[in-house]
């Protein structure tokens, strides 16, 4: 049996209610909403984070087995060597009028990776690397209008979906998204279809002959059936659209690179972000060369997408990366995580769903309408044994068997007391204030 500890919580909460009357969200990132965790529980700010230990604002210390970062930090938090690396960039100067070597070391070692491309952009985040590549992909194609499936930011080209139908992108990730703010003028210019809804896709291109670009994560949480992204990239190449692969999560979890090598299944450009860098800042976007080119068309170009911290950190990462094949590590503990669910959810009676793959490991309660205030329980109670956890885990090079073990050992107490929540249907009763939010909502 796992021991709680006494978790004071004062100052973080009172820091993220001042946050919330001066930045509109309370933090520039959806997902970092205290409201998304535990609302008027959640640590919110953190003064060190190491490995997989987080420090927050009260002196508390948590083992994190939830989001690392939102997914940047696959190393682990404060990673020593690229850490180093970046010291000595920081030492010799980051910024200058004059560009850095290592922009190009970047591309060529990127390239090698993925002989299939040619040339390569950067920028710094995610979401604005797959901005800069549907730039490029309709510059190249000479069309507008784009089909996409998944989750691929907050730009205007994607949230225009929501223009035609305010529930376009429900099923996309993030539900509840309001396209307030977005040219009226982009309706109908993005389209979407669901993974592994290929007839969907062939409809939207019967509907639509001047589709010229295609945009879809090749993997988040199912795995791709009835050759899905081979059919997506023939149907591409059929009416000469631009197939982007989003790899913006995925990319460097399951395979050193983009996920899309393992499927055999070759996009015209390929977009990577988060774990690129292990928390600092950059994003990369890949292609084939005629189609790269036509950036030369159009006006992409922004002062710190040169700086040289974002180039030295990919670098130092993606080395560790292959010299430790880290995605083996990461299969490895997933697994661990998602069996030692399974095994609990069974001894205890709790009905849960678990997917993978393993180093975005999810598990989900099935429960109907009360599944949303059971996850919140869920979070409020590991707290108490002093872990960050929700319903994923995404698995870090410094999550150890050791790690994985206490956090199995404080779910077993706190499934037990699930199962006896939901038997005396006590569950809203026992939650210390408001359930989490489950998508996008405004703050006051």
């Amino acid at each position: 049996m796992a021991s709680s500890k006494s978790i004071k919580l004062k100052k973080g909460p009172e820091l993220w209610e001042k946050a919330k009357k001066i930045i509109p969200g309370g933090s520039q990132l959806l997902s970092k909403r205290s409201e998304m965790f535990l609302p008027n529980q959640w640590p919110s700010y953190f003064t060190k984070a190491k490995g997989v230990e987080v420090w927050d604002l009260d002196g508390n210390k948590f083992i994190d087995m939830t989001i690392m970062g939102i997914g940047a930090c696959m190393l682990g938090y404060a990673d020593p060597d690229v850490n180093r690396a970046v010291a000595r960039a920081v030492r010799d100067g980051s910024m200058c009028t004059l560009n850095s070597p290592e922009e190009v070391e970047l591309g060529e070692l990127l390239l090698k990776i993925h002989p299939w491309a040619k040339m390569v952009r950067y920028a710094r985040t995610g979401g604005e690397a797959v901005t800069v590549a549907v730039r490029i992909a309709r510059a190249a194609s000479g069309r507008e209008r784009v089909a996409f499936c998944g989750y691929h930011g907050w730009s205007d080209w994607y949230l225009a979906a929501n223009l035609a139908d305010e529930k376009n992108l429900d099923g996309h990730l993030l539900p509840g998204l309001d396209p307030l703010g977005v040219p009226r003028g982009l309706k109908g210019t993005a389209l979407p279809f669901h993974y592994n809804h290929i007839e969907e896709l062939e409809k939207l291109v019967k509907q639509y002959p001047d589709i010229g670009v295609i945009v879809i994560e090749p993997l988040r949480h199912q795995e791709p059936e009835n050759n899905f992204l081979g059919e997506v990239r023939k149907i591409a190449a059929k009416i000469k659209a631009v197939l982007i692969f989003d790899e913006t999560t995925i990319a460097w979890r399951m395979n050193t690179g983009g996920v899309h090598l393992l499927y055999k299944v070759i996009p015209d450009i390929a977009v990577f972000g988060k774990a690129i860098s292990n928390g600092y800042p950059m994003a990369a976007i890949i292609g084939k060369g005629r189609v790269m080119q036509a950036a030369q068309k159009t006006f992409i170009s922004s002062t710190y997408w040169t700086e040289r911290i974002g180039f030295t950190a990919a670098l130092a990462t993606i080395k560790k990366m292959q010299a430790c094949n880290v995605p083996a590590h990461l299969n490895k503990i997933g697994g661990m995580i998602g069996e030692g669910w399974k095994k609990l959810a069974e001894k205890h009676g709790l009905k849960i769903k678990v997917v993978g793959p393993n180093a975005l490991v999810t598990f989900s309660f099935e429960y109907g309408k009360d599944n949303q205030a059971l996850k919140t329980l869920f979070t409020q109670e590991m707290l108490k044994y002093g872990f960050l956890a929700s319903g994923s885990v995404y698995v870090s090079y410094s999550h150890s068997p050791s790690d994985v073990a206490k956090y199995l050992q404080a779910l077993d107490d706190v499934f037990g007391f699930m199962a006896k929540a939901i038997s005396d249907r006590a569950v809203r009763r026992l939650l210390n204030g408001p359930i989490a939010h489950s998508d996008f909502k405004r703050l006051t």
